[in-house]
């Protein structure tokens, strides 16, 4: 079995819906509403209790919510992401768990890298993109939204532009929760 066993019902249509409404919410206000992720954080934590029992259930809702923060918050650090999409893969861990939130950051980092290089060869901005990589491969070091300019004179990373990553977020969820139903 290529990916793991779907988890019980209702879990799936929960996730669903999460992770639809926030990739709304992503596209048109370039946010996602911590009170949808709290609200989610509770009632997944009352779900996994109900159909696991209190230890088992709680121990695999904060594994999975570990794990989805563990796997996208270098991204963040790096500055590549916001905030709300690490708060949006820890929800979706605390729902599926830490093995099915594994496969769905995979399946997320494959989208949205597509989906990021799309972007940079439609708008152009290819040679801005290898000089940022550059900047930072030559140990530059961030301050604020440029570089430390002891570390690379003259030199600032200027964005390429910004995507609402809840989409692909979204995109990765929805595939491995259909790829693990057939």
């Amino acid at each position: 079995m290529l990916f793991p066993q779907l988890p019980p019902h209702p879990i799936p249509l929960c996730v669903a819906a999460l992770t639809i409404v926030t990739a709304s919410t992503d596209i048109t206000c370039r946010r996602i509403p911590n009170r949808i992720l709290l609200l989610s954080l509770i009632v997944s934590l009352a779900v996994q209790t109900w159909l696991h029992g209190a230890v088992l259930g709680a121990g695999s809702w904060l594994a999975g919510a570990m794990t989805g923060f563990a796997l996208l918050i270098p991204l963040y650090l790096a500055r590549g992401t916001s905030a709300g999409d690490v708060k949006l893969l820890l929800t979706i861990g605390a729902w599926v768990g830490p093995t099915m939130v594994v496969y769905i950051v995979l399946a997320t980092f494959l989208i949205g890298g597509v989906w990021s290089m799309a972007f940079v060869l439609y708008r152009r901005r290819t040679t801005q993109l290898i000089a940022n990589l550059q900047c930072l491969a030559m140990g530059g070091r961030r301050l604020g939204r440029g570089m430390d300019a002891a570390a690379q004179p003259g030199r600032r990373i200027t964005s390429v532009g910004s995507l609402p990553y809840g989409v692909a977020i979204a995109a990765g969820t929805l595939g491995v929760l259909f790829a693990s139903a057939a």
